[in-house]
């Protein structure tokens, strides 16, 4: 990696440039790639040869990219650096972003690859790439984060903040925009270790009012640089999250609650699970009315069925009044087992087998038909096969049990996975079995008396 560190630091002459591309410091040769250069230097069918180089260049660093052979795609980069010289005028302008794009994934993942080699790669390219600019600067400072140099990346973006070239684009502005909301995410970091001090200390404290006053300066520095970015559709999670949390510590619920039903009901915002979870939370926190947690969770419901944040949503419609959300109520449990994720989810299990129970002693057959007419093709395999009867009750015995118990109020009696869990001898959970026999034999839905 030091023959790849030294090319990018220092200048060299086309003799050294040819060189270095056939031999590299790991002592690869490579014959097919010393012909192709001769050609292109000598002259004769240079812009066949050419292209020929560049394109086989690009496809060995892919394809060393793809296995992460991460020194033999820095052997390839040597040749392609020509491509900046390249006749055609939109491969050209194409180059530097490439090339960008290559080399940063290469110094990222190499063993021998080091922070100062990554600067001076990415100051290099931000001048050759001029179009490129802000994009570089955005990545070089994501990168500078990931090492820990809070101070170095906050100063990109100050740099890449005042930077100006060419004509005013709406493309530029929403660069910038992001720009502005990566720093204000790092001033959000050094708020937050500032709030943490202020919690730390007394308010007769002689520093408290200092502390306090920078929080403060802080806050507002980091809401000026993120607001005008959520604005924009987009998903703009961290940031809003941050925004939001500075609200709410101000005391502004409203304007808290504003921007989330913004980011969770704008039309020209994408789908985005995460705002309306974000939304619910913050209700949640309000202690808003139950009807509010019904309304967001529901579409969080259309949108991720299996999320986590059903099992409360199922007991929210439970507790309702409304007879419509009892019967949602039980379609959401359906839906989250309805997933392979959640086939092992006890909490799930315990609430459809006390609901499907309550539901059929409520004379509601028609309901718990209706959700079991689309799923009876494939649900005793998926989930009571009798091979998922010995598994379940060899690794959660409780799980087992809940899971014999809807398998009996579905299937009836006669299900190999029930039968099997009824066999079995169990000194702690005999007397639950025996109750749930009981009720099976009772309120099955293919028992007849029903």
């Amino acid at each position: 990696m030091s023959d790849f560190s030294e090319e990018l630091k220092g200048p060299v002459t086309d003799d050294e440039q040819v060189e270095t591309s056939v031999l590299s410091g790991a002592g690869m040769h490579f014959p097919w790639l010393q012909t192709c250069i001769e050609t292109v230097a000598i002259g004769g069918k240079r812009k066949k040869a050419f292209a020929q180089t560049t394109s086989a260049c690009l496809s060995f660093i892919e394809e060393a990219l793809l296995k992460h052979q991460w020194q033999q795609a820095a052997e390839y980069m040597y040749s392609y650096f020509q491509t900046l010289e390249d006749s055609d005028t939109y491969k050209r302008q194409a180059a530097p972003e490439i090339i960008w794009k290559l080399g940063s994934e290469i110094l990222f993942y190499h063993p021998k690859s080091n922070v100062e080699t990554f600067n001076t790669f990415a100051d290099r390219m931000k001048n050759i790439g001029i179009m490129n600019y802000l994009k570089i600067s955005l990545q070089h400072a994501l990168y500078l984060l990931h090492h820990g140099m809070l101070e170095d990346a906050k100063r990109n973006l100050s740099e890449a903040e005042t930077w100006r070239h060419g004509e005013k684009t709406s493309s530029r502005e929403i660069l910038i925009n992001l720009i502005q909301a990566y720093k204000g995410l790092l001033q959000y970091y050094t708020w937050s270790k500032k709030k943490r001090e202020l919690s730390e200390l007394d308010k007769d404290d002689y520093a408290y009012s200092a502390v306090a006053q920078d929080v403060f300066n802080h806050s507002w520095k980091t809401s000026v640089n993120i607001s005008a970015l959520i604005k924009i559709p987009g998903v703009w999670d961290p940031f809003v999250k941050s925004y939001v949390e500075m609200l709410e510590f101000y005391g502004d619920r409203d304007g808290a609650q504003e921007v989330l039903t913004n980011y969770a009901y704008d039309e020209k915002f994408p789908s985005n699970p995460n705002a309306h979870i974000y939304l619910y939370n913050f209700l949640k926190r309000q202690k808003a009315p139950r009807s509010k947690l019904i309304s967001v969770l529901k579409i969080l419901y259309q949108i991720v069925p299996s999320h986590k944040l059903m099992l409360e949503f199922h007991t929210l419609l439970r507790k309702s009044e409304k007879e419509e959300h009892h019967k949602l109520g039980l379609e959401v449990l359906f839906g989250v087992l309805d997933f392979a994720g959640c086939t092992k989810n006890i909490t799930a299990w315990k609430y459809l087998a006390k609901y499907l129970k309550k539901t059929l002693m409520g004379n509601h057959l028609v309901w718990v038909q209706e959700e079991w007419n689309s799923r009876k093709n494939w649900w005793p395999s998926f989930h009571f096969s009798y091979f998922w009867a010995k598994s379940d009750w060899k690794e959660d015995t409780a799980l087992a049990c809940e899971k014999a118990f809807v398998a009996g109020l579905l299937l009836g009696k006669g299900c190999r996975y029930f039968r099997y869990i009824l066999k079995q001898d169990h000194q702690i959970l005999g007397k639950k079995i025996k109750r749930m026999k009981r009720s099976v034999k009772k309120y099955s839905i293919v028992n007849p008396r029903l």
